[in-house]
């Protein structure tokens, strides 16, 4: 029963395919949530991503809005003018940002315990991080660490807790990194 087909190539019809509508609206969420995201970043931050000059404006007008209608029909603006260009550079750019602002976070913990332990424990705790940081100034840790337990016990502002943070900030800086979330830890460093 094996027969053979023959076709004319005049009678296939060939259609359009159609875009798979589901497909675009995804598209476009993902796009919308990457607006979102652009519009909570600080001004330094955003200038990073280079963003085309209608978009940036755009984002940085959407960043100052209420959660209303208005900020939601910007929102779904920046993403079509998403949707025109290629978002591959900016999505890496963004992923660095966040890396950057995760590695402050983890920088501002430690930096913080080591101060809440030197002024909880004293001198032995001094002891170990000069142990672990021979390069430090001494002294000066010594004199802050002895302000900043006078003020505690005092229950005076922690102005030479402050003082000592910061101290403890540049001595656990890795060289060779840039300090560009500058913004982000003296946002941190006031809670």
């Amino acid at each position: 029963m094996s027969e053979e087909y023959e076709y004319d190539d005049e009678e296939v019809e060939y259609y359009a395919i159609r875009p798979n509508k589901t497909q675009i609206k995804k598209d476009m969420a993902v796009l919308f949530a990457l607006s979102e995201e652009m519009s909570e970043l600080p001004a330094g931050q955003l200038k990073t991503l280079e963003l085309p000059e209608i978009i940036n404006k755009a984002v940085v007008e959407v960043s100052g809005m209420p959660h209303k209608g208005a900020r939601k029909r910007l929102l779904k603006f920046i993403a079509g003018q998403l949707n025109k260009i290629d978002i591959e550079p900016i999505l890496e750019k963004l992923s660095r940002i966040k890396n950057k602002s995760a590695h402050a976070v983890r920088e501002h913990h430690i930096v913080e315990r080591w101060r809440d332990r030197l002024i909880a424990e004293g001198n032995d705790a001094l002891t170990e991080l000069l142990d672990e940081q021979p390069h430090a100034d001494r002294q000066l840790l010594r004199q802050l660490l002895r302000n900043a337990q006078k003020e505690t016990e005092a229950g005076k502002p922690p102005k030479s807790s402050r003082l000592l943070y910061r101290q403890l900030k540049e001595l656990f800086k890795v060289e060779g990194e840039p300090d560009d979330e500058v913004g982000f830890e003296d946002e941190q460093e006031d809670d």
